[in-house]
């Protein structure tokens, strides 16, 4: 079992079981509604989600769902119709990410072209003293 949560807590969340896929999406979409510029995702049964709180919907597209909490606008949850069945969970909020590690990377074709080049920047623990 893995669990997770919105930032503020008002939405706290279960999942159970294997995930059907690992990865991080690059879609337009997800950079525009995560604020980033990838999101990565967790795809799980949907009945193998259980989750305590309110969220609220946007529809991204048509016939897609996006959840997220309704007081901190943190983005949980994907669900579409051509996958009922499935839910889609924002790695980045389960309590213990380092769990669910991605295996590959999808639409790479609308990625942000300097993001492939992310791992040549220097590397702080925290913040630069004078930067």
């Amino acid at each position: 079992m893995l669990e997770g949560g919105c930032h503020c807590g008002a939405v706290r969340y279960e999942v159970t079981g294997d995930p059907n896929h690992v990865s991080v999406c690059h879609c337009t979409d997800c950079r525009r509604c995560g604020g980033a510029t990838s999101v990565a995702w967790a795809g799980f049964p949907i009945e193998n989600l259980s989750l305590s709180g309110d969220t609220a919907v946007y529809c991204s597209t048509p016939g897609v769902e996006r959840r997220f909490c309704l007081i901190c606008g943190t983005g949980l949850f994907y669900t579409s119709v051509e996958a009922p069945e499935q839910v889609d969970i924002q790695i980045a909020t389960l309590d213990e990410p380092d769990e669910l590690a991605p295996t590959k990377h999808v639409q790479l074709a609308d990625a942000v072209g300097w993001e492939a080049n992310l791992h040549e920047l220097p590397r702080y623990q925290r913040f630069p003293e004078n930067d």
